[in-house]
């Protein structure tokens, strides 16, 4: 699709929020533009990014929904750490947690970076690895100020289904 057609598609829906994810949208070069003329539309725009990816290509305006990637997942040597800097108090960093060592480098990283003063920080269990109450019990046990999330949809449809 061209960005006029995904413009047209989106303006079809007559709403006023417009979610870009999957994947790694910033792989796609014309995620910059698309979210610029959403903006233009008065559209609110997010991103959900891997963090892998500048971020600073982005209009001030997206609201940024970045992964930090912990250990268990295998990919924390993607983590893209400069892009802290241009996170907003209104952008979102996300840890996807396997296990207690995942939870205690996601901790000593928010305190490390100040992230709970600076933006929301949203803490989600690896779906069918880590035990739901385990990973709010810490939390709770360590007053973190963090938004305990779901992966919703693996509750609503089978964890396989794909496009949900």
């Amino acid at each position: 699709m061209s960005l006029d057609e995904i413009i047209k598609q989106v303006e079809s829906y007559d709403c006023k929020l417009v979610e870009i994810t999957g994947g790694e949208p910033l792989l796609q070069k014309e995620v910059p533009e698309l979210a610029l003329r959403l903006l233009s539309k008065n559209q609110t725009v997010l991103i959900e990014t891997s963090g892998e990816q500048d971020i600073s290509v982005l209009d001030k305006r997206v609201i940024k929904i970045m992964d930090l990637k912990c250990p268990g997942s295998g990919e924390s040597h993607q983590n893209r750490w400069e892009n802290l800097e241009h996170l907003t108090p209104e952008d979102e960093v996300k840890f996807v947690i396997k296990d207690r060592q995942d939870y205690e480098w996601s901790r000593e990283v928010i305190k490390k970076h100040s992230l709970e003063d600076r933006l929301r920080v949203l803490f989600s269990p690896v779906w069918d690895n880590l035990d739901l109450k385990d990973l709010a019990k810490w939390i709770l046990q360590d007053k973190l100020n963090v938004r305990y999330q779901l992966q919703l949809h693996k509750f609503i449809w089978s964890p396989e289904t794909k496009g949900v």
